[in-house]
């Protein structure tokens, strides 16, 4: 007779991810090429926008094109994406209304950049560390809807997912700020030059919860020490 070799059961129980909260003095360093490196925003509403101020530092030294920011809806892929070309072109998707700016290219500084949208009328302006691009008009009576999530460090082909090794962001990023209002001029160029200015209404990069997956550092980038 053979020896019994008892057979066990085990039950696996997988827990949800639990988020971290509030990213205030950090920065997100995606130090290589990746198909699943990201961080989840999860701000506690996600309402439809009729207007937003979108602020952020970024630094990258990739000489290709990646995503900046990205939001998406069970509506579109591209309910809201910033997007960088090389040669310097920024590029807002408003799902398949899209608006470009030129301007410096990318490098190893970090730039305060932000982008400003209003649907009644349309106007749309690029901010890089205080200083206004020209206005262009897109979208006009458009909406950005409610109800999606926003990624950083990847494009998103399906809500939360379907990333692209070669859309991927490489680089630094912090100060990741969300209105839904256009801020004015003067407050753009406050929060460009200071350390300790209120963060979004929609996105706060103080206090808003997160989840990282794959290769990202999160670092205290020493910048507002005071």
């Amino acid at each position: 007779m053979k020896d019994f070799i008892p057979f066990v059961l085990v039950a696996c129980i997988y827990l949800p991810v639990s988020a971290s909260e509030g990213l205030s003095g950090n920065s997100l360093i995606f130090p290589i090429q990746t198909n699943n490196s990201s961080v989840k925003l999860l701000p506690t509403e996600v309402p439809d926008l009729r207007a937003f101020t979108l602020c952020l530092r970024v630094a990258s030294e990739e000489w290709r094109s990646y995503s900046l920011f990205s939001y998406a809806t069970s509506y579109h892929n591209n309910e809201l994406l910033l997007w960088y070309h090389p040669l310097g072109t920024f590029s807002l998707f408003l799902r398949q209304f899209i608006i470009s700016f030129t301007l410096p290219e990318m490098n190893a500084l970090l730039r305060h950049t932000c982008v400003t949208w209003e649907s009644r009328t349309g106007i749309t302006t690029l901010w890089v560390n205080g200083q206004r691009s020209i206005q262009k008009v897109v979208n006009q009576g458009g909406i950005v809807r409610g109800g999606g999530t926003y990624i950083l460090g990847q494009e998103q082909d399906s809500v939360g997912g379907g990333f692209d090794i070669k859309q991927c962001f490489v680089g630094e990023v912090t100060g990741v700020d969300l209105w839904d209002h256009v801020l004015s001029s003067n407050d753009i160029k406050a929060i460009s030059q200071g350390c300790h200015c209120p963060g979004g209404n929609i996105i706060d990069w103080s206090t808003v919860k997160y989840v990282s997956a794959g290769i990202v550092t999160i670092k205290d980038h020493g910048d507002c020490t005071v």
